[in-house]
């Protein structure tokens, strides 16, 4: 009996009404890899998205061998209300650092929060 419900139940999914959606064409694209490890690309779709990367290699740690990507861009696209939104990033030994207009931020620190830091670092314990 279960087994009967459950065909029953992809027969209806199955049966639902697809969305015939058409592939959204790429107007531009570029790409180059460097010898070095450095690297960039670039496209842009008819829908106005669009996308930047670049990286090179660097030196994230104390010793030589401790070397990885750096790396930058933007992207741009349109939200579902018309609204053009966009996002700059970075990627580096300090993690993955997003801004855009629409992101959200943090409240400031509270003035003893800062006071006590500015204490902490002077005594040496930061």
């Amino acid at each position: 009996m279960k087994f009967i419900i459950a065909i029953a139940l992809m027969a209806v999914a199955l049966a639902a009404p697809q969305e015939d959606k058409k592939p959204i064409e790429i107007v531009s694209s570029n790409s180059e890899m460097n010898a070095d490890g450095s690297y960039s690309f670039a496209f842009e779709s008819a829908d106005g998205t669009k996308v930047s990367e670049s990286g090179s290699q660097k030196q994230v740690g104390p010793k030589p061998e401790d070397i990885g990507t750096v790396s930058k861009g933007s992207y741009s696209y349109t939200s579902p209300d018309g609204v053009v939104l966009s996002v700059s990033w970075i990627a580096d030994e300090n993690g993955f650092q997003a801004t855009g207009d629409h992101l959200p931020t943090p409240p400031p620190m509270p003035k003893h929060v800062v006071k006590m830091l500015a204490d902490l670092k002077a005594a040496g314990v930061l």
